[in-house]
């Protein structure tokens, strides 16, 4: 590969221009996936937060703070999936968030942006090992390393011999992991209850209730957890240059996802506390096995179906944010702004280190066992992400009203400025809950943008769509001067 330096593409940064082979060696597999393999996508990236991690919110806010928080995340999460659905027709990359913030601020922004969407992906499949290993004690009464390293293998083995056929088993997996949730829905709902909804006691705390059991700053300190009803579904965009018809399948996938997601928080948030009791979940591995031994005693046929093909739901998201993580570092390695080794892809066009370094230090961060504090820091990345995504589609519906739109955002603008606003609330949020997220979210931020200060900046490639759609568009500007 040979490298030639171009001038700077702005006062910051300097691209430098790569043969074609560079390319060549970096090539995912087109025309993998169509609208309803995408859905199957968003659904997978989440619905492990169905089957573990929502009800830690009880805790923080009892129930009424935990239906509060929820309600206003999924307004937030349909307002970004609105604004995702308009920037992914306009600019189909696989850096999804990166190359919307690219383009809307500079090489500066498409990193920070980058980089939170990574440190919540290489996360999240952390805090979902640990789940997985709940539900493996509880189901085979083994747990633990063993368990985590075993997801870790297997799943980026998989991930290893292509995206078309690790999509097809994400799609069957996540497939029986939605029957399971159907399964505990329609079990619990003879043994609801609205009074099992509020038993978690009332604190002395402002505004305190049975409905807010632990006042007004409860609904704040819940709303992580609400947070992980929807975490990653804004990954769909990453499949976009591994899509039939990115312009068409993008918004489709994105919007029929989430509109799947909402319905099963809704469903669960109900009939979970409502047939078992919120202050029983509150701090279970796997509340929904729990909650149907709660509701039918210790031995009964569905709470195994729920425990087995619960841990379904918790593979298919891991399984499915391996994917996003690897197509986010791919973009950004193969853009310059992480080592360039991150983005080879393999005979089968799977970007083989991209997928095995996260998962090393993924399996590492699993054995910390804290899933809770794990969804923490995750949540912290990507709301991190969601400010800066909403506000690259503010900015370019102002800055750029000419661009093509395949799709456009219902009621544009003042969609993602809700969005934005919800999005600085959710962040603010995650500190309130432990102070720990503060710590080590911005010692990873930090160790990250010292290295595309000091270097990377120096060093991105020429020729990505990224850096060709910016290109354009500077051209297109100056022709108008």
């Amino acid at each position: 590969m040979s490298v030639n330096k171009s001038s700077p593409s702005s006062s910051s940064v300097s691209l430098e221009q790569v043969d074609s082979e560079y390319f060549a060696n970096r090539q995912l597999k087109q025309g993998a996936a169509g609208w309803i393999l995408l859905v199957g996508l968003g659904v997978a990236y989440v619905v492990s937060g169905d089957f573990a991690g929502w009800n830690f919110g009880l805790a923080q806010g009892g129930w009424g703070g935990m239906f509060i928080a929820t309600l206003l995340m999924a307004v937030m999460y349909l307002c970004l999936c609105f604004s995702l659905s308009e920037l992914s027709s306009m600019i189909p990359s696989a850096g999804g968030g990166y190359s919307f913030a690219r383009t809307a601020f500079g090489a500066w922004g498409g990193f920070l942006t980058g980089t939170a969407v990574l440190i919540e992906y290489a996360i999240a499949p952390a805090a979902i090992a640990v789940f997985i290993g709940a539900y493996c004690e509880s189901l085979f009464g083994i747990g633990g390393w063993p368990i985590y390293l075993l997801a870790y293998v297997l799943f980026v083995g998989l991930h290893l011999l292509g995206a078309g056929e690790a999509l097809k088993i994400m799609f069957v997996i996540t497939a029986i992991a939605v029957v399971a949730l159907i399964v505990f829905i329609v079990a619990m709902l003879p043994h609801f209850n609205s009074a099992n909804l509020y038993d978690i006691p009332v604190t002395e705390a402002a505004g305190a209730s049975p409905f807010l059991p632990l006042g007004y700053v409860g609904i704040w300190a819940a709303i992580p957890y609400a947070i992980w009803f929807f975490l990653a579904v804004e990954g769909v965009p990453l499949a976009a240059e591994e899509t039939k018809n990115p312009a068409r399948d993008l918004p489709r996938g994105l919007i029929g996802a989430m509109l799947l997601l909402l319905a099963f928080a809704l469903l669960i948030l109900f009939v979970g506390p409502g047939g078992a009791g919120s202050d029983a979940l509150k701090a279970s591995g796997d509340p929904l096995v729990q909650a149907l031994k709660k509701a039918y005693g210790e031995s009964t046929w569905m709470a195994s179906f729920v425990n087995v093909v619960g841990l379904a739901g918790l593979i298919a998201s891991f399984f499915s944010i391996i994917y996003a993580y690897s197509r986010q570092i791919f973009a950004l390695s193969r853009a310059g702004y992480l080592p360039r080794a991150l983005s080879i892809t393999n005979k089968n066009k799977a970007p083989t280190w991209a997928l095995i370094i996260p998962g090393v230090i993924g399996f590492f961060l699993s054995l910390t066992k804290q899933g809770d504090l794990l969804i923490l820091v995750a949540v912290f990345g990507a709301t991190i992400s969601y400010v800066l995504m909403l506000a690259s589609h503010i900015k370019l519906r102002l800055a750029r009203p000419d661009l093509p739109r395949p799709y456009k955002t219902p009621f544009g603008i003042f969609t993602s400025g809700l969005g934005l606003v919800l999005a600085i609330i959710a962040l603010i949020a995650g500190f309130l809950v432990d102070q720990r997220v503060l710590i080590g979210g911005a010692v990873i931020y930090a160790v990250l943008i010292a290295y595309f200060a000091f270097y990377s900046r120096h060093h991105l490639v020429a020729g990505t769509p990224e850096e060709e759609f910016a290109a354009i568009q500077k051209a297109e500007t100056d022709l108008s001067k």
